[in-house]
């Protein structure tokens, strides 16, 4: 008898991997999809691991699939920038066992530095796109990706959303099928992308996904639902649920097989329609393609390209209902902020009080950007910090870079960080890189990574060692320090920014949310030795407040006992106690 459980759509897609066959899976942490590998991990039957970055992730999963077993790579959108350099190749040469790439966009920029539409990406990669709309389409469209990936000799790209990856629904869950593993046989023509076979694939990757388009428009996940003739929707994923709740009398071609599009079957659709709207998140890739087909329908001229969508945004444009609408709740703005006892903002402080810039990274360090620390003066993609911080000095000369450092996590350093840092050094750089060390990847939730000594399945491994990872590079200013000794780090920051060569600072303390982490004090005023300066105030501590008649308050359900309020003030007026 079938049980049927309330899942999330990461974990509906862990579960539909499982159920699969599945043998092998890799990823990087990057919200929305990191709860897909840290579900996985439940099933033994699945080796799962943490790759340094997401291109790893991607070729471990295709060294997998040409093995002959069923493989699948996890990554947030930005991710598979990294991994589209095997992404584009893999696509020319097929597939042994079947190969999934589960992508998690972000319409809204929840957690993102950009809003991309991953199936702009696939279209240029010619991969087949599936986009599943609730937790039992996550888990069932994930089956059927692998089974579409080995009848057509060709990875398969799941598009989940930040809004699918995180929200519930019910599942039925099955049992696991196990299928047998595809002998491998020697094929240079087929997977030694030289110049010479790669010309033969592409004629194959065109006919393939024309074949898709010809079948797609009998594939049980593309779906037609008539009702009132008079409005019809083309939509996908997420974005289907906002139609049925807004127009549920409108006709829906829901499209699961989303590149490439079945062109038959919406030509026929859109001809039993009066009017025909095209609704999905992000770029026209639907309607620009329906388009071009001769096909009158309305899309961007009053859907946006920017943000999540909606059943109000629907009922306005569409319906017409604007002044029905309610209007949200007035919510006092929570701005991110790091957390009390965060060793970031130890650092910070200081760079701050130095006056110092910062060449940023991607992590919960990037809020080094805003009030009060204001350090961080650049983000663009993880392990940008570094080759910023030498583009500049290569731009405007050593002295320009007196005041600047870049900083990057451990994570992001084992990422993407260990290359700009060997360029550096390479090409005779100066400057100085602090690699933030609070041994995790914090912002996705506390990941292990291959600086931690621990694997995404539990295993105890050797960790490795940033200190002599750097020394290993012919780097000769390498210093650790703890990251809440401020007159350390002060002396150690004045002296490396100085130099004319490469200098790497670890600041070594574990991130404060760490499981195991034990707190010994606690912060406590001493009113009458406050002298009302504001010092301890200024690193933006939330358990700290300022009292109406200018004492400050600390709230000891928030504080972590870390100290650093208590450093910076010189009056005595903060002292630690026991706990």
């Amino acid at each position: 008898m079938s049980e049927t459980k309330i899942m999330l759509g990461n974990e509906a897609i862990a579960r539909g991997a499982f159920e699969a066959g599945v043998k092998v899976s890799a990823a990087y942490p990057g919200t929305p999809s990191t709860e897909i590998s840290e579900n996985i991990v439940n099933y033994p039957e699945i080796y799962a691991e943490w790759s340094p970055n997401e291109k790893v992730a991607m070729e471990v999963a295709i060294g997998a699939s040409i093995s002959g077993v069923r493989a699948m790579a996890s990554m947030k959108h930005v991710g598979v920038n990294v991994a589209s350099d095997p992404l584009y190749t893999i696509s020319y040469a097929g597939v042994n066992g079947g190969l999934v790439l589960v992508a998690a966009d972000d319409p809204g920029l929840y957690s993102s530095q950009n809003e991309q539409d991953t199936r702009c990406v696939a279209r240029a990669a010619m991969v087949p796109v599936l986009e599943p709309s609730d937790s039992q389409e996550a888990k069932d469209f994930m089956k059927y990706a692998f089974d579409l990936s080995e009848k057509y000799d060709t990875p398969i790209i799941l598009r989940t959303t930040t809004r699918l990856s995180h929200s519930q629904g019910p599942v039925t869950l099955e049992e696991r099928c196990e299928p047998m593993d595809i002998p491998y046989e020697r094929n240079v023509s087929k997977f030694v992308m030289m110049p010479g076979n790669a010309k033969g694939r592409h004629v194959f990757v065109e006919k393939r996904l024309k074949d898709m388009a010809e079948d797609a428009c009998t594939m049980p996940i593309n779906k037609v639902e008539m009702n009132d003739t008079k409005v019809g929707f083309i939509t996908s994923g997420i974005a289907y649920q906002y139609v049925k709740e807004a127009c549920p009398n409108a006709s829906v071609l829901k499209l699961g097989l989303v590149h490439p599009l079945p062109r038959k079957l919406i030509e026929e659709f859109a001809s039993k329609v009066e009017t025909l709207y095209i609704f999905e998140e992000l770029e026209p890739v639907f309607e620009e393609q329906i388009k071009s087909w001769g096909i009158k329908c309305i899309g961007k001229e009053i859907f946006t390209v920017q943000g999540e969508y909606s059943a109000n945004m629907l009922r306005k444009a569409v319906l017409k209902e604007e002044e029905e609408i309610k209007a949200a709740a007035q919510v006092p703005a929570r701005p991110p902020i790091l957390c009390p006892g965060c060793p970031h903002r130890s650092v910070y402080s200081v760079l701050n009080k130095l006056k110092i810039h910062a060449a940023g990274d991607i992590g919960c360090y990037t809020l080094g950007a805003v009030a009060p620390l204001s350090v961080v003066d650049t983000t663009v993609c993880m392990g940008a910090s570094i080759s910023t911080l030498h583009g500049m000095e290569k731009a405007k000369g050593k002295d320009y870079i007196k005041n600047w450092v870049a900083v990057i996590g451990d994570s992001t350093f084992m990422h993407t960080g260990v290359n700009s840092l060997m360029n550096m050094v390479y090409n005779q750089g100066t400057g100085t890189v602090m690699i933030l060390d609070n041994s995790t990847t914090g912002m996705t939730g506390h990941q292990d990574h291959a600086a931690t000594g621990k694997t995404l399945m539990g295993e105890t491994v050797p960790a490795i060692n940033i200190f002599e990872l750097c020394k290993a590079m012919g780097i000769k200013n390498v210093v650790e320090v703890n990251a809440f000794d401020t007159v350390t780090l002060e002396k150690v920051i004045k002296e490396e920014v100085a130099k004319d060569e490469v200098s790497v600072i670890i600041t070594k303390s574990p991130c404060v949310l760490l499981k195991g982490n034990k707190f010994t004090t606690k912060c406590v005023p001493v009113p009458e030795k406050c002298k009302k300066c504001g010092m301890c105030l200024k690193p933006g501590c939330p358990a700290l407040t300022k009292n109406a008649d200018g004492t400050i308050s600390i709230d000891a359900t928030m504080c972590n006992g870390c100290g650093l309020c208590k450093g910076i003030c010189k009056f005595d007026a903060i002292e630690t106690v026991e706990v």
